[in-house]
């Protein structure tokens, strides 16, 4: 696919087809009143015999004569009042799925001039740009690797944006969307994979593989008598019961100082859980493949830097393993001695996730982190307090949730912050060990953040947990690609300039 910024007058930009925004009330863009104009006013008699209401994700194909485009399409973009950046995103979906499923091989997008509500960072030309790249990529995705007819394929192979200028701060904002968008897609191939292929030790081959094709990363693999004798017997303990062994996967971008302290992301790499032990329900198992969503997202975040080079070092570490209930398996009621010297009562095989967490944990303080950001499809207590929408965020630091709380309003990749109290630590008491691995019914995602936050008190810290954002269930089941926005939005705002 060829993506490109135009800022030609739309008249002399010939098209398949003319993407062009109308709202349901106010103002007409710019855009929208100069391609009417270009029209003879069709868009108006449309609109003024009812044809086009400017309802927000109404699209409509209008087949064109004599002009430089084929045919137009319009999308409404509702109410001023209403149109914020997830509305605005909204509609560019809408937008790219009439261009995904349609006959143009060609495409000019001018709708970078809607008025969208809010500050700069979301409202601005740039921040506009930076979500249409992201949104063409991240909806023109699909997963077919395994089927064995392939669907046709797309007719779309030119995108033209239409931009006040080609300058490079345009250019950039616009490079960076579509970056991001394939950082998703990264991570979706990933996840959708099934766990026939994708165990640890193939996970591990996909960031050798990284490290292969981007100078910019230097990657790392720890095996099993790397990590026993560094003490990992937490996160061995989960991998016990599969043939598929686990890994420690260490991939470095130093784009910044070399004395600049790294942001460090850990990802849990379940690439599939059974529960072990404390075996989950059959129904919808399947979707357990998609537990390595966390470590996913540090993929997928770790191409879109070395793809856009920023000045800013990051280390991923993800704790890759197997969750699975042979004779060899971890057993409720076993005590392991973790990696930071403390001891955990196993009470449930299926908290495996904080099992693996943990000596990772302890591991990325080695690298004396600027601030830790684990990601993790941890608790079925967040997709019940949440649901799909949301990420849940604990954090042991004000600022560093702050920012990262923000950077999800930026991205339309929200968070929300829940308590790391003192009061929920008990929970994990254990009679035999220094704590637990569960905490009880109540409050689950909290007590999951409270196991977490013992093993990080040597640094500033975030948890988020994407149980119910990591993925898409029924219909539109697969990989959501998410929080890789959140995280590269983040990133890039403590990158130098």
């Amino acid at each position: 696919m060829n993506f490109s910024l135009n800022s030609q007058p739309l008249a002399d930009i010939s098209a398949d087809c003319l993407v062009l925004a109308l709202p349901e009330e106010g103002d007409w863009p710019a855009a929208t009143t100069e391609a009417d104009g270009a029209l003879g006013g069709l868009i108006s008699k449309l609109r003024d015999a009812g044809d086009l209401s400017g309802k927000n994700e109404e699209t409509r194909v209008v087949p064109l004569n004599d002009q430089p485009w084929s045919r137009l399409l319009v999308i409404g973009t509702g109410k001023d009042a209403d149109r914020d950046a997830a509305s605005f995103r909204k509609a560019l979906t809408a937008m790219t799925a009439n261009l995904k499923s349609g006959p143009s091989k060609s495409a000019l997008i001018a709708v970078t001039d809607t008025t969208v509500s809010g500050d700069e960072s979301v409202s601005s030309e740039t921040a506009k740009l930076n979500l249409i790249g992201r949104t063409l990529e991240e909806q023109l995705y699909t997963f077919s690797a395994y089927k064995s007819e392939q669907p046709e394929e797309r007719k779309l192979g030119e995108v033209q944006v239409a931009a006040s200028n080609t300058e490079t701060a345009l250019e950039d904002a616009f490079n960076l969307g579509l970056a991001t968008g394939r950082g998703m897609n990264y991570t979706r191939d990933l996840g959708n994979t099934p766990p026939n292929v994708c165990h640890p030790v193939w996970l591990a081959e996909q960031a050798t593989r990284l490290a292969a094709d981007h100078e910019s990363i230097k990657t790392e693999i720890l095996d099993e008598k790397q990590m026993q004798a560094l003490g990992m017997n937490s996160l061995l303990a989960v991998g016990k019961g599969s043939a598929q062994p686990p890994r420690l996967i260490v991939m470095e971008y130093r784009g910044g100082n070399p004395d600049d302290k790294p942001q460090v992301l850990v990802g849990k790499g379940i690439t599939f859980d059974t529960g072990g032990i404390s075996l989950k329900p059959g129904a919808g198992m399947d979707e357990m493949k998609y537990d390595m969503g966390g470590a996913a997202a540090v993929f997928g975040t770790m191409q879109v830097l070395a793809e856009t080079r920023p000045e800013i070092n990051v280390v991923a570490v993800i704790a890759a393993a197997e969750n699975m209930p042979d004779g060899s398996a971890t057993r409720p009621g076993d005590i392991v001695t973790t990696m930071s010297g403390q001891t955990v009562e196993i009470l449930n095989t299926d908290a495996e996730g904080r099992l693996v967490l943990c000596d990772a944990l302890t591991y990325a303080k080695k690298f004396d982190p600027e601030a830790v950001i684990d990601l993790a499809t941890l608790t079925g207590a967040c997709l019940i307090a949440l649901g799909h929408e949301t990420t849940g965020l604990m954090a042991n630091n004000d600022e560093l949730a702050n920012a990262l709380l923000a950077a999800g309003e930026r991205a339309s990749d929200k968070a929300w912050r829940l308590p790391l109290w003192d009061e929920y630590q008990s929970l994990l008491d254990s009679n035999f060990a220094d704590m637990a691995n569960i905490g009880g019914r109540t409050a689950g995602t909290i007590t999951a953040g409270c196991f977490l936050s013992r093993f990080t008190k040597d640094y500033r810290w975030a948890h988020l947990d994407i149980a119910g954002t990591a993925w898409h269930t029924g219909k539109a089941k697969g990989s959501s690609g998410r929080p890789v926005p959140l995280l590269v939005n983040y990133l890039m705002s403590h990158a130098g300039k």
